[in-house]
């Protein structure tokens, strides 16, 4: 553990549930949640997630910035939770690191649930943004996205509720720190 506290690096691919997973588990542990993203620089752009994403793919310096960012938060902040695509490599101060995994099918259909579409329409898209993604790691860290077998708990989200996968999440921070939920009905 690090002097101020227990960090936690939650990561996963589009449609895994990190955000809802990372928010759940820092209510429940009374911890800050730092998931600075893509998502984020377009509310502040005030500009359109996918154009962000259409920046960055152009620009190495937007993940740069987002995953140095993200980082320093966490440094800052001691105790935290930090949720992103690339929390459990980038997080090297980490106490635990957590992979949420799906296949592409499950997580295009939470996608759909929660933005809309076709279907067949937000697997291709999906998928297609796994492979840009996969190729700007490699060539920006040398990360390979698709090896997490490392992570301290790799968590099958597949046929768990966004709540099971959040107590799995803090049960395993009790387990291994003896940390107890402070709120423990706040990440339900």
């Amino acid at each position: 553990m690090s002097n101020y506290g227990v960090r936690i690096a939650i990561s996963g691919k589009s449609g895994c549930g990190n955000s809802t997973t990372s928010r759940r588990v820092a209510r429940a542990l009374g911890y800050p949640m730092i998931n600075y993203t893509f998502h984020s620089i377009a509310i502040e752009r005030n500009v359109d997630f996918k154009t962000v994403c259409t920046w960055a793919e152009e620009d190495s310096s937007w993940d740069l910035y987002v995953d140095k960012k993200q980082v320093q938060m966490a440094e800052e902040a001691g105790k935290c939770v930090l949720g992103s695509r690339l929390a459990i490599w980038m997080l090297e101060s980490a106490d635990l690191s957590v992979y949420l995994d799906a296949p592409l099918e499950v997580r295009a259909g939470r996608i759909r649930e929660r933005e809309g579409g076709d279907i067949d329409e937000v697997i291709q898209e999906t998928a297609e943004r796994d492979r840009r993604d996969h190729e700007r790691y490699m060539r920006l860290y040398n990360i390979d996205n698709d090896r997490y077998e490392f992570a301290d708990l790799i968590v099958d989200t597949t046929n768990l509720s966004q709540q099971e996968v959040a107590n799995l999440v803090v049960e395993e921070v009790t387990r291994r720190f003896g940390i107890r939920p402070i709120n423990p009905h706040k990440h339900e």
